[in-house]
């Protein structure tokens, strides 16, 4: 079954042919969720919001982009989504942490000041994946859209809704960003050793 015979059935509520697109880009979407979220079970949890918001909006394709890339621009969506509403979640518990019921100062808060101290002991793969981790949200999205699911610029600028050019300049601070936030541990690498 084409790409496009399979869009005009989930777009007529097929429920087989929804199984069909689940099975054929539950890879894909989970992939692309895990290397934004760095968590299997968050990103489980987005892929299947991914596919209820498909399921439910469907409808609503209009083929402007194609249907990879409007798939891809609804699983950064919800990504990103997903950590602000995380961060969020993490600021409040800090906040209430630190703080009793009457607003009153419990305990002094954590020193934050020393790194991660398992960031230096992983494996190359996690150091960079939570470098890349680190980066402002249009960074990390733009950084894992073009290097690790190997989008071109344009695609990148689709699914970011954003101009190519923008995407460039995303892409050229992440890896300024990264250089800097790796260059310890490779610092033979960035020094022309």
């Amino acid at each position: 079954m084409t790409e496009s015979e399979l869009l005009i059935e989930l777009k007529a509520g097929s429920e087989a042919a929804f199984r069909r697109f689940v099975e054929t880009y539950q890879t894909r979407v989970f992939n692309l969720a895990f290397r934004l979220l760095g968590d299997r079970d968050e990103a489980d949890d987005v892929a299947q919001e991914v596919f209820a918001e498909v399921y439910e909006t469907i409808g609503q394709f209009r083929g402007e982009a194609t249907f990879s890339t409007w798939l891809y621009r609804i699983t950064t969506t919800q990504s990103l989504s997903h950590l602000r509403k995380k961060r969020t979640r993490k600021r409040f518990a800090f906040v209430t942490s630190l703080f009793g019921a009457s607003n009153e100062l419990l305990h002094d808060p954590p020193d934050t000041s020393q790194p991660e101290q398992a960031l230096a002991q992983t494996e190359e793969n996690q150091l960079l994946l939570r470098a890349v981790g680190q980066l402002p949200d249009t960074q990390r999205a733009a950084f894992t859209l073009h290097y690790m699911e190997g989008l071109s610029y344009k695609e990148v600028a689709a699914i970011l809704q954003t101009t190519v050019s923008a995407v460039e300049s995303l892409l050229h601070r992440a890896k300024r960003q990264l250089r800097t936030k790796l260059q310890p541990y490779y610092a033979d690498v960035f020094n022309g050793n």
